[in-house]
């Protein structure tokens, strides 16, 4: 028996998973939350800025591998023989040149422009929208077509740009940018040499305009014309791109020794944590994969001979091998989904948090009782009550872009709103309003799919959401009006990059070899109610008007 074990890097932690190659058995796992972002250092929510500091990553690196190595039978570690990692992004770092981010050297450790810019930073909004205006005016290649044709303010050049316009320290001490799924792989192997570092596919493809026909990157006169502060910047980038079944190198001694594991044990190529979620749920062509958590990456895969010259507008990129090698890869998503109901249970916990903590007469152990209690069961609760609502009972809509749009076309200036409020709005109705936005949401991305001529055979639904709330998946599938597969695995994501490690190590041969051995299959399967879909079909004509019109008035 063989081993590989996938590391992913989500928003909040990091997960690495133990697989057994030959059965797809999950071994052991362990989780580690970031410290520092859990203390909320180094974010400033009121200007969407949203940072994680080197060191959260590299400790749960170390942390969450030896534990889940400590949670196997023994003998497994001796018989690992691959690692695959994947990370949110876009989530790019200054570093200098020897690829050591800058919040690592020193003067720079407390400065949040010299880490990781999280995926959800939208500090760079006025960035892209001249990264757009520039694509179509230049008189060159768009860079932007085969990104949807919208570059996002989620995306590598535009937090590049503005962290360099924005502090003068980082941008005469930043040699070049890495992305975190290509950082971790090169810690891993023990060169991180901005120009020897592999470079992941995916990321470069959807987030950095990187296209074979452009030979690469865009051209230096189209950065020089976004802004001369670039100047140079693309020969200390890349210009070669590799996919997740690519071998970057062997464990160094170092991290052996860390992880006691052995130096033969391969490592590959990183890439964004929906891309190799996307092989865990078992994607196959036309069957969209949703990751569905804080937010929801929309993924799709095709041959392409068949998707050929066809452009999908307004989605988050096209790029060939960029989820399985052989397929063009197709990515969409909405910036919030999770994310809009921990905002609103935060809301409704405001009382609790600011008024109950200063009752007198109460102690302050049933305080924290009473809080703690009440924030683990309110989405629960809510979801109970707003499962008894009849969606045409009441009068509220809402829009679903509280974090900004995603796709279809990226607009990160939009906000969320609420319609139809009356005197009669409680909790649970608010709630069911913001869970039937996602939802409609979530439709606007299959439509665009279909009326640019790709199609969608179903869907496949993994993440902490498709887990946790029916109450939601029901409701998507009665939107979107097609079966959801929900996948079996807790952590598909993290195996997905076991299966990429194991094509990495030379187990399997190819991704749909290592899905076919490792899959987990589903769990279970959410039906359409045809009596809600002619329900929904009318709601959802006004979710399309109503943000026509808020997108008309407060759009910029």
């Amino acid at each position: 028996m063989t081993y590989t074990i996938g590391v992913d890097y989500g928003t909040d932690s990091v997960r690495a998973l133990v697989v057994n190659t030959q059965t797809g058995e999950e071994m052991g796992t362990h989780v580690y939350n970031y410290p520092r972002w859990k203390e909320s250092k180094f974010c400033d929510p009121s200007k969407n800025q949203f940072r994680q500091h080197p060191l959260d990553y590299l400790e749960g690196l170390e942390v969450s591998i030896r534990e889940a190595l400590n949670n196997c039978p023994s003998g497994v570690a001796e018989n690992v023989v691959g690692i695959s990692v994947d990370t949110t992004g876009s989530t790019p770092v200054a570093v200098n040149r020897e690829g050591v981010p800058l919040a690592l050297t020193v003067g720079f450790e407390e400065n949040p422009n010299a880490m990781f810019v999280l995926w959800k930073d939208h500090t760079a909004i006025r960035e892209a929208d001249e990264i757009n205006e520039l694509a179509r005016s230049w008189g060159g290649e768009d860079f932007t077509k085969f990104e949807g044709g919208i570059y996002s303010s989620e995306w590598f050049w535009a937090k590049v740009l503005h962290l360099l316009r924005e502090d003068a320290e980082v941008r005469e001490q930043a040699w070049s940018w890495v992305e975190h799924c290509d950082w971790i792989p090169a810690i891993l192997v023990g060169n991180s040499d901005p120009l020897k570092l592999k470079r992941s596919r995916c990321a470069a493809g959807h987030k950095a305009m990187w296209h074979e026909s452009f030979d690469g990157l865009p051209q230096e006169e189209f950065l020089m014309k976004l802004d001369p502060v670039l100047s140079g910047l693309k020969e200390r980038l890349f210009s070669e791109t590799y996919t997740c079944d690519v071998k970057v190198g062997e464990l160094s001694e170092e991290w052996a020794r860390k992880l006691g594991l052995s130096t033969s044990v391969s490592v590959g190529a990183g890439a964004f944590d929906a891309h190799l979620g996307a092989l865990g749920a078992e994607i196959e062509p036309y069957y969209m994969s949703k990751v569905m958590g804080t937010s929801t990456c929309d993924m799709l895969i095709a041959p392409m001979e068949e998707v050929g010259d066809n452009l999908v507008r307004g989605i988050c990129g096209q790029v060939d091998g960029s989820i399985v090698p052989g397929m063009v890869g197709l990515e969409a998503g909405q910036s919030a989904f999770g994310d809009i109901y921990a905002w609103f249970s935060k809301v409704l916990m405001w009382p609790l948090e600011n008024v109950v903590t200063n009752l007198e007469g109460v102690n302050d152990s049933t305080k924290e009782t009473i809080r703690k209690e009440t924030e683990e069961r309110m989405i629960a609760a809510l979801s109970e009550a707003a499962e008894k609502i009849s969606p045409d009972e009441t009068s509220l809509l809402a829009l679903d872009w509280m974090n900004g749009r995603r796709t279809p076309d990226a607009n990160q200036n939009l906000k969320g709103a609420i319609m139809g409020l009356t005197l009669g709005s409680d909790a649970p109705r608010i709630f069911r309003a913001l869970v039937e936005s996602t939802a409609f949401g979530a439709k606007m991305i299959v439509d665009r799919f279909v009326d640019e001529g790709v199609r969608i055979d179903g869907i496949i639904a993994l993440g902490g959401v498709a887990k946790k709330s029916p109450l939601v998946m029901q409701i998507v599938a009665d939107v979107i009006n097609k079966p959801i597969k929900v996948a079996s695995s807790e952590q598909a994501v993290a195996l997905g990059s076991a299966m990429a490690a194991a094509v990495v190590a030379g187990v399997h041969n190819t991704i749909p070899e290592a899905q076919a051995a490792m899959g987990g299959g589903f769990e279970t399967e959410y039906h359409p109610n045809s009596s809600m879909v002619s329900v929904y079909a009318d709601l959802y004509d006004r979710y399309k008007r109503f943000g026509q019109f808020v997108e008309k008035e407060t759009g910029r």
